[in-house]
């Protein structure tokens, strides 16, 4: 059952990606990929305020499965912004380039910190 439920999570949050990616495309026309950024970036956000839930016992580990491994799984796209990385240089779009891929790599860190922070506090 707990197996069905995160393809269930998944799923919803596939879906919850493909509206907020297609809002977000709709009003921004420029290189730098901001929709799947944004996502990724809500995506570690949770990550930490789950994980740091899980570790100060808030939530039982089902609820944290199904959040992570299932919404979070389905909605956050990682291989999708490895793809616009090497889309952006293939392009020679050097400068968008590597902003992006810093900015993939730092900001979700420091999200996942600042979710762990929001639950440390709340305690």
């Amino acid at each position: 059952m707990t197996t069905l439920l995160i393809c269930l999570c998944g799923g919803l949050g596939a879906v919850t990606r493909f509206v907020l990616n297609t809002s977000i495309q709709r009003w921004w026309n420029r290189a730098f990929p901001l929709s799947t950024f944004i996502i990724n970036v809500i995506a570690t956000f949770c990550a930490g305020i789950a994980a740091g839930a899980i570790a100060y016992h808030t939530v039982e580990q089902g609820t944290y499965l199904l959040f992570v491994t299932g919404f979070l799984g389905g909605f956050s796209t990682f291989s999708t912004a490895i793809n616009e990385m090497v889309s952006l240089i293939r392009a020679r779009r050097f400068a968008v380039g590597l902003l992006y891929i810093c900015a993939t790599i730092v900001v979700p860190v420091v999200c996942v910190a600042l979710g762990w922070w929001v639950v440390s506090v709340a305690r």
